[in-house]
């Protein structure tokens, strides 16, 4: 009996490493691919580095698993891709004064994107990640759901998929907790010193956010007023890049009580700041958006919505305004919500959709 083939994206990680262990057990015939999609990691250089300071697909440890996993391995240069699509992406939506998620659009536009058109091209069985999150077979279609273990729940990142990639994708460790993962880690004599959980922004190895802003775009650096919510002038800000909703910290303001930033206001250059009690919002517009369940568009719905990735889900109406617009209705306002962050849809386990949260 022929086995079924699986292209595997492999980054070098503790989950990406078990999942082609887990694979191989299951009995598949499994090809491991590096998408290297920032810096270039030599082994001279990468020796010498500690794992906080890399970019996050560790090519040597992958080549390494692969080897003791007895499977194939090759590395497929996505970096220019990874620039256009993910970098340039997240530089254009702070300074036009949004807060995107570089991880989300990189895995619609690059990891799994590539993965599919590989695996598509070479006439693999299915593609196959790391991530932690199941799929389901409901009502004759397939459905993305969130994994056993709910702290370590990735669907948030995954929302953004192409419906019809879902039925060609595995998810191998959406049935396991991750302490069960660190266990196969071990057994399979992997180095835990090297396995460590990589960083949310892969590409911002040193310093923060706005570091990387200021040096990969300069022109960002444009000063303009902090204001209140009377418009009354409180200072001077850096460049409304720098700053995002619910920020308190780096402000420079001293008025007596705490200030955080309320809106940034590109049209005028301007930063919002007021109380922590002004923070918290009842509803938002959400664009762009990305529906398994396109039965979203057809009346008011009842679902569970997740605006950032570690906070949990949380009840809300959805009410569609148009084909590309939803209103969402939170049954509890909600603190710091973010221009261009992504608000995902479920119901239950089920990943409903998803879109990016509009301007006020």
């Amino acid at each position: 009996m022929t086995r079924k083939t699986v292209l595997l994206g492999m980054s070098g990680g503790v989950d990406s490493s078990v999942a082609a262990a887990l694979l191989v057990q299951q009995g598949y015939d499994v090809h491991g691919v590096t998408l290297q999609v920032w810096e270039h990691e030599d082994e001279s250089t990468a020796a010498s580095k500690k794992w906080q300071e890399r970019g996050c697909c560790k090519i040597g440890i992958a080549k390494h698993v692969a080897q003791l996993l007895h499977i194939s391995h090759e590395v497929v240069d996505t970096r220019q891709t990874f620039r256009t699509a993910v970098i340039d992406d997240f530089l254009r939506g702070y300074t036009a004064g949004t807060t995107p998620n570089p991880c989300v659009r990189c895995n619609e536009r690059v990891k799994i994107h590539s993965l599919i058109a590989l695996a598509t091209e070479r006439q693999f069985d299915f593609a196959a990640t790391g991530h932690y999150a199941r799929l389901r077979d409901t009502r004759g279609f397939t459905t993305l759901s969130r994994p056993v273990d709910h702290r370590k729940d990735q669907t948030y990142f995954l929302y953004r998929l192409q419906r019809q990639w879902l039925p060609q994708l595995l998810f191998p460790l959406g049935t396991l907790h991750k302490s069960d993962v660190w266990k196969q880690a071990e057994a399979m004599g992997l180095p835990a010193d090297e396995l460590k959980e990589s960083q949310e922004i892969c590409f911002v190895s040193q310093g923060d956010y706005r570091t990387f802003i200021a040096k990969e775009a300069p022109d960002a650096n444009k000063p303009g007023l902090f204001v209140d919510e009377a418009g009354r002038p409180l200072g001077q800000h850096d460049g409304i890049a720098f700053y995002t909703p619910g920020q308190r910290r780096g402000l420079g303001i001293a008025t007596g009580h705490r200030l955080y930033v309320q809106q940034v206001q590109p049209a005028t250059n301007t930063v919002l700041l007021g109380t922590d009690e002004s923070l918290h919002t009842q509803e938002c517009m959400i664009g762009d958006l990305n529906l398994f369940d396109p039965t979203i568009l057809s009346g008011e719905v009842h679902v569970d919505v997740k605006v950032r990735y570690a906070t949990p889900p949380t009840p809300a109406i959805l009410t569609p305004l148009s084909p590309l617009t939803l209103r969402v209705q939170f049954h509890r306002p909600q603190r710091a919500l973010s221009p261009g962050q992504s608000a995902v849809f479920y119901r239950g386990d089920d990943v409903l959709g998803g879109g990016i949260i509009q301007p006020f």
